[in-house]
This record gives C-alpha cells, sequence and structure tokens, in this order.
C-alpha cells in the first residue's frame, strides 16, 4: 500500500496528504483488485493505526456494493472471518468506530449472500465467537447493522430491496431465528454480571428483533424472567426496560396481549417498581413510565378491539386491568421530573377515550377523572427555575410538554365537561381570594385554565355565555374576578400565555 498517500488518514494531516489519501482511496475502489491489498492487511493485521484499518474497511465496503466474482466473493468472506477471529486473540478490543465499520461489513454481505452464497452466516460466526467478549461484541454489532439494512422502517428501500428484506427474514426465521434467541439467552445470562456492556447490547438486539420473530421464543417464562431479574440491576435495567416495552408493543390476539401485559405487571409490582415514590434515580423512571405507557396503551387496543368483536366477558376483564393501572398512571403524571411525566401521557389520554365510550362512569372513574384533572392542574405550573428572561432549550421543552396537557385537558372535557368545570373553578377561586400576594406561576395557571377551559368546553353556537346556566354562571364569575386584577399584571399573564 501507498504508505505516504495512508498518512493523510490522520485528522491532523495537512491538506496536501489528505488529497492524496482521498485520490488513493478512489485508485482502490477503481481497481479491478488493488482491493485486495486492503483485505489481507485486516486478515493479517498488518496495520496498526487505527485510521488505516478504518480506510480498509471502507475500501473492502465499496466493493462488496458492486458486482464480485465467485472468488473475489470468497475471499472478502475469508477475509473477515479471519479478522474476527484475529479480534478473539487480541487482549484489548479495536476502537468503536472500527467495530462499527467491521459490523457493517459484516452485515452488507450477509444482505448480499445469504440468501445463496452464505446460508450459514450466523452458525459460522456463532461457531467461532463462542462466548468470548470481544467476539459477541462483534457478533451483536453485526445483528444491529443487520437491522439497519434489513429491517429499519425509517430507511427507504427500493421494491427490490423490500422483496429481498422480505426473503431474508423468511428464511431466518425457519432456518436460525431459533438458534439466535438462545445465543442471545445464553449471552444475556453469562455477562449479566462481568460484562454489563454487552449485556445491554444483547437487550437492545433482542428489542430490534422482536417486531418480526415469533414472541414465543421471547414471551416465555424462562427469558421474561432472565429480563425481569435484570431490572433491578442498575446498570442493567434502563435496557431491560426497554426490552420489555418492545415485547409488550409486539402485535398479537387482544386476549394474549392482556394475559402477558398481565403477568408482567404482577411481577413488576411484587418486585416494588410500582412505589414510584421511592425511586430516586429519574432516568430509570422516565423508561418506566415509557413501559407503563407501553402497557397501559396495549391494554386499552386490546379492550378496544374485544368491544368491537362483542366478547363481553373478556372486554371487561380487559377493561378492570386497565383500571388497575391507574394509581400507578397517576403517580407517574403527577411526578416532579417532566420527561417521567410525559412519558405516561399517551396511556392518559387512550384512557380518558376509554371513559368517554362508556355509557355509565362509576364512582372511582369519576374519581379517577378528578384525580387527573388535578395532577395536569398542578403540572401545568411553571416551576421556579423557569427562565422568563432568557427561554432556552429546558424552556422550550416545557411549551411543548404543555401542549400534551392542554390536550389532556381538552379530553377531559369531552369525557366530563360539568367535572371539568367545577375543578378549575375551584382551583382558580382559591389562588384569584389573594391574587395580589399569590406567587405568579399560581396566578397564572389559574388564568391559563380559565383560558384553556374557554377552548375545551363546547359552546353553543359560539356563545360561552348562553345556554346552560351553570356552566355560564361559572364563567362569568371567573371572568368577573379577572376584570378586577391591574392591568399590568393582567397583560403579563396574558402575554405569557
Amino acid at each position: 500500500m501507498d504508505e505516504q498517500a495512508l498518512l493523510g488518514l490522520n485528522p491532523n494531516a495537512d491538506a496536501r496528504y489528505r488529497q492524496r489519501a482521498m485520490a488513493y482511496f478512489e485508485q482502490l475502489k477503481e481497481s479491478q483488485d488493488a482491493w485486495e491489498v486492503c483485505a489481507e492487511a485486516l486478515a493479517k493485521g498488518i496495520y496498526s493505526d487505527d485510521h488505516v484499518k478504518f480506510f480498509c474497511f471502507q475500501v473492502l465496503e465499496h466493493q462488496i456494493k458492486f458486482s464480485l466474482s465467485a472468488v473475489q466473493q470468497q475471499l472478502i468472506r475469508e477475509t473477515l472471518m479471519k479478522w474476527l477471529q484475529f479480534q478473539l486473540m487480541n487482549t484489548q478490543p479495536e476502537k468503536a468506530f472500527i467495530r462499527n465499520k467491521a459490523a457493517q461489513v459484516f452485515a452488507l454481505t450477509f444482505v448480499m449472500e445469504y440468501l445463496t452464497l452464505w446460508p450459514k452466516f450466523f452458525f459460522d460466526i456463532l461457531s467461532l465467537v463462542g462466548l468470548n467478549p470481544h467476539g459477541v461484541d462483534i457478533y451483536l454489532r453485526t445483528l444491529m447493522a443487520i437491522d439497519a439494512e434489513v429491517v429499519d422502517r425509517d430507511i427507504l428501500h427500493t421494491p427490490e430491496e423490500t422483496r429481498r428484506n422480505t426473503l431474508i427474514k423468511d428464511s431466518m426465521r425457519e432456518q436460525c431465528i431459533p438458534s439466535l434467541v438462545e445465543s442471545w439467552f445464553q449471552i444475556l445470562q453469562t455477562y449479566q454480571q462481568s460484562h454489563p456492556e454487552l449485556t445491554c447490547q444483547c437487550l437492545e438486539v433482542v428489542g430490534a428483533y422482536v417486531s418480526w420473530i415469533d414472541l414465543n421464543l421471547i414471551a416465555n417464562d424462562r427469558f421474561v424472567n432472565l429480563l425481569l431479574s435484570q431490572m433491578s440491576m442498575e446498570e442493567l435495567r434502563e435496557e431491560a426496560c426497554d426490552c420489555l416495552f418492545e415485547i409488550v408493543n409486539k402485535g398479537m390476539d387482544p386476549v394474549d396481549k392482556t394475559k402477558l401485559v398481565e403477568s408482567l405487571c404482577q411481577v413488576l409490582q411484587s418486585a416494588g417498581f410500582f412505589n414510584v415514590e421511592q425511586e430516586e434515580d429519574v432516568d430509570f423512571l422516565a423508561k418506566f413510565s415509557r413501559l407503563v405507557n407501553g402497557m397501559g396503551q396495549s391494554l386499552v387496543l386490546s379492550w378496544t378491539k374485544l368491544a368491537k368483536t362483542g366478547n363481553v366477558k373478556d372486554a371487561a376483564e380487559t377493561l378492570q386491568a386497565v383500571e388497575a393501572k391507574v394509581p400507578l398512571l397517576l403517580q407517574l403524571l403527577v411526578h416532579e421530573d417532566d420527561d417521567i411525566s410525559a412519558n405516561i401521557v399517551g396511556f392518559c389520554y387512550e384512557y380518558l377515550h376509554v371513559l368517554k365510550q362508556l355509557p355509565q362512569l362509576t364512582d372511582q372513574q369519576k374519581a379517577n377523572i378528578e384525580a387527573i384533572m388535578l395532577a395536569v392542574m398542578k403540572k401545568l405550573t411553571y416551576d421556579d427555575e423557569y427562565n422568563f428572561e432568557n427561554e432556552g432549550e429546558d424552556e422550550a421543552m416545557f411549551v411543548e410538554y404543555r401542549k400534551q396537557l392542554k390536550m389532556l385537558l381538552d379530553r377531559l372535557a369531552q369525557v366530563s365537561p360539568e367535572l371539568l368545570l367545577e375543578a378549575v373553578r375551584r382551583v382558580f377561586t382559591n389562588t384569584m381570594q389573594n391574587w395580589q400576594t399569590a406567587p405568579f406561576m399560581e396566578v397564572e395557571v389559574a388564568i391559563r385554565l380559565l383560558y384553556m377551559l374557554g377552548e375545551a368546553l363546547p359552546a353553543a353556537h359560539g356563545a360561552h355565555f348562553s345556554g346552560d346556566t351553570a356552566k355560564t354562571s361559572a364563567l362569568q364569575d371567573m371572568m368577573r374576578t379577572v376584570s378586577h386584577m391591574t392591568p399590568r399584571f393582567f397583560f403579563k399573564i396574558i402575554y405569557n400565555i
């Protein structure tokens, strides 16, 4: 290889060397066989410079995307496996950016050759790496790179690529998915104490693949119990939460989904995870709130399907399961951390939509509605750290969060306008009795609630002050109170609204 050109790969190299390196890269790409020098360098570990290694993988990546002879394809496979074997013997792993690039090249080779030349791709890799930590790392990175190439819905594919990807997934389901799942279990079990970073990688892989593989391979006592146990391990529990979220989001029969969610909830509750106020790790609680949101929305979807098909018994049991999650929902919704609260808004909104469809509300359901109202009103309040003079990213996030709360308030108005009117009136009256001495944040949210109430409550032909006497009287009383405020204070609040 051109050693002088390789000097230009260093980020600190001057422009002349960088230009020479780029020209050399183009030369290797255009050559029919010059790339084989890069393959040999990787297979034999000739270079220690990280940028040269990365460069060699880039050259291979380019070649794989274009037509290769059978001999060249065989050379690519041998190069990758030799490089992987070399990693097993290294005392130190390669830099992360090199491992990621290697995984991309492995994945690209897999996509091009799995259906034809390399059907034993995974078996060859698994038999080579076993449970070697460095090898397992490359294996897991390769799986995520394959997910990006074959499954990721955010990436646009041509019709031909889509057909190919479907065939790949079908073939994987038939030939190797059970073996892959078993390897994941062994990795999760083996490395949960000694290599938490590998365990987290594996949890990410499980979460990515569960959307299209047979759920029974994952949603069984052996696997789920392992995941639940990792919810109690500080270094693993956030990834375990995300993994369980993906399992819960998997499409399945509504009755089976209810059973799955309920079994998870029973274990989580018995392990103390529902005692939100005792948990101090807000990052974990944000993940846990997202998981609860997923479980709640899954139950609501199951109830909707069962109700539509007239399955009264199972629909009633599922609704009961939904109702049982409301106390936990409220704990998370009212949490002082807005990220934790925001992650549960979806379930809250869907629950209110369920109540809107019921012919009659029970006393408990009315109490739940009122509790949600009070939580929303509390969370609408600016906190002491809000910077009105110089609004930054945190302030912008709170404004977006308030929009979510506004959606809940609108839904509450549809479910029970009378309860909402009374709740807002009570908060408004208590705050505005002493508005001159009350904290600005409390007065602002009281007036904001009145403003939101006017938008949320249905008006009779566009007139809020006609029609229902109780409603018009309450609105008039509150507007009268606002009219007595000093103009300067009033306009300060209106400006913020």
